[in-house]
């Protein structure tokens, strides 16, 4: 990881929202949201939270007496998702390191990741705070991309930014979102931060669709750090990475409606 592999502020968390969230993201917070409101909780954390897509998903299937708890390292994505979030008495937003948290021991029956565990620079310690704040019996649902061929848009847009800069290919995608799918590394992990307990371990495939090719091509090289990697190698030349890339997904995809495959795991383990 790469200091910049983290960072999401400037432009990026409003294009991040506008353009990648529909185009990935939405499924996967429909699907995780459902899990973990078929447990009942009555405590939940959720970390990483990003825009707040997961967030969103959950307070409209959490119940009334829920305490929820919405944290990410990044503030402006923070702000960026509690401007869209009606008022909610039950929710909490609060900046905080998933590695590091701000919370006394056992305080959660649940704890929450939408595709936040990639970014931990330090997994363990990101998985053994978890544990921490969870309460015994409590369960820990996160969800992280699996290897880049399984997900098309992002598989492209690495692939044509290696001949857009062959001298130094920027590789934010394959290293950082598509980086931990290994799921032994996940067990061993969880393992190593004291989860006694197996995962469950379900890949799950999905569909990622967009009205034009332009739209993935923007959600990728400008909503995520890509851009700060595409920015350091040349300030001038974010708009025609961008130009590029939307015209090799029209030439695979269609210069319509564009529709890539895009697969996840999804991990539950209990305390």
């Amino acid at each position: 990881m790469v200091a910049t592999d983290k960072v999401f502020a400037g432009s990026i968390p409003e294009t991040y929202d506008r353009f990648l969230v529909p185009l990935i993201f939405e499924p996967y917070a429909t699907d995780l949201a459902g899990r973990i409101a078929g447990m009942k909780p009555r405590h939940v954390l959720e970390t990483a939270a990003g825009t707040g897509v997961l967030t969103r998903a959950l307070a409209s299937r959490l119940a009334e007496n829920v305490r929820f708890v919405a944290t990410d390292l990044n503030q402006p994505m923070l702000d960026r998702a509690a401007a869209q979030q009606p008022p909610d008495r039950r929710l909490t937003w609060q900046q905080a390191d998933a590695l590091a948290l701000p919370f006394e021991d056992r305080t959660f029956d649940v704890v929450a990741c939408q595709f936040g565990a990639m970014f931990f620079p330090d997994k363990v310690q990101g998985y053994r705070e978890a544990r921490r704040v969870l309460q015994p019996g409590g369960r820990f649902f996160f969800n992280v991309w699996d290897r880049i061929e399984d997900n098309e848009f992002a598989d492209v847009v690495t692939q044509v930014l290696a001949a857009v800069f062959p001298d130094d290919p920027p590789r934010f995608m394959a290293r950082i979102p598509h980086g931990y799918h290994e799921r032994a590394t996940i067990e061993r992990d969880l393992a190593s931060a004291g989860f006694a307990a197996a995962p469950r371990i379900e890949t799950v495939t999905a569909r990622s669709r967009a009205a034009s090719p332009r739209i993935p091509a923007i959600a990728i090289c400008q909503g995520t750090p890509l851009r700060n990697e595409i920015e350091a190698r040349d300030s001038t030349r974010l708009g025609q990475a961008t130009d590029v890339t939307a015209r090799a997904i029209a030439a695979r995809f269609g210069h319509g409606a564009v529709d890539g495959k895009m697969q996840a795991h999804v991990v539950t383990v209990v305390r």
